[in-house]
């Protein structure tokens, strides 16, 4: 099963990749997490997207494609993957396709995670987590038992993400709207999108994805 994950920042990605990775045995694959271990790993590639990388510049779409194209060959993707964060325009997509289509693949399910700008930015700019062992929690939704206190251990220091902040989440939900949300028609054409209710409880998100899946 070949899948992509799309929705803007903080709709849930993580959780629900996770989550159906653990129930298909299909591997979750960030596109942010292929750049790091590329330029972890010293190789020719590596070291082409560290210097683009150093120089602020974006990586180009052909680099990101080599990168999939190599991670889907591994072994542990015989059963299908997860892709988050890619593609991000429509270009990225008939890219994606064309590569899938020379290696006789094709993605079977596209998966949007709808959400309304206003309330997700509300979850987003109040998120925090535990220093200590990284637990989530959240000012109005999730706050500790014990205030000041981590239910998992215990931790009294907390983090937040400093663009976890209203200002910075509405700038890259603009940045979705209009760079990513043209992608869904591209895909609908193809039937293979799906839309959830990415405000709903994240349980009940999940049962919406798999029902969809079948």
């Amino acid at each position: 099963m070949k899948l992509i994950l799309l929705g803007p920042p903080g709709a849930g990605k993580g959780t629900q990749a996770k989550r159906l990775e653990e129930k298909y045995g299909i591997v979750h694959l960030s596109t942010g997490d292929m750049l790091r271990e590329a330029i972890a790993s010293g190789s020719d590639l590596g070291k082409e997207v560290k210097e683009i990388v150093e120089k602020g510049a974006l990586v180009p779409d052909a680099i990101i494609i080599q990168m999939i194209e190599a991670r889907i060959a591994a072994p542990d993707c015989g059963k299908g993957f997860i892709l988050d964060g890619f593609p991000r325009t429509v270009a990225q997509a008939e890219a994606l396709d064309v590569m899938l289509t020379g290696k006789s693949l094709h993605i079977d399910h596209v998966i949007e995670l709808a959400v309304e700008d206003a309330p997700l930015v509300k979850r987003i700019s109040g998120r925090f987590s535990c220093a200590a062992c990284g637990a989530g929690y959240h000012d109005e939704f999730k706050r500790p038992a014990s205030e000041g206190v981590c239910d998992d251990c215990g931790g009294k220091a907390f983090n937040r993400r400093k663009d976890d902040n209203p200002e910075t989440v509405k700038a890259r939900l603009e940045a979705y709207h209009g760079q990513t949300a043209p992608i869904l028609p591209y895909y609908r054409e193809k039937g293979v999108l799906v839309t959830v209710d990415g405000m709903a409880d994240f349980n009940a998100v999940t049962a919406a994805i798999e029902e969809a899946l079948g």
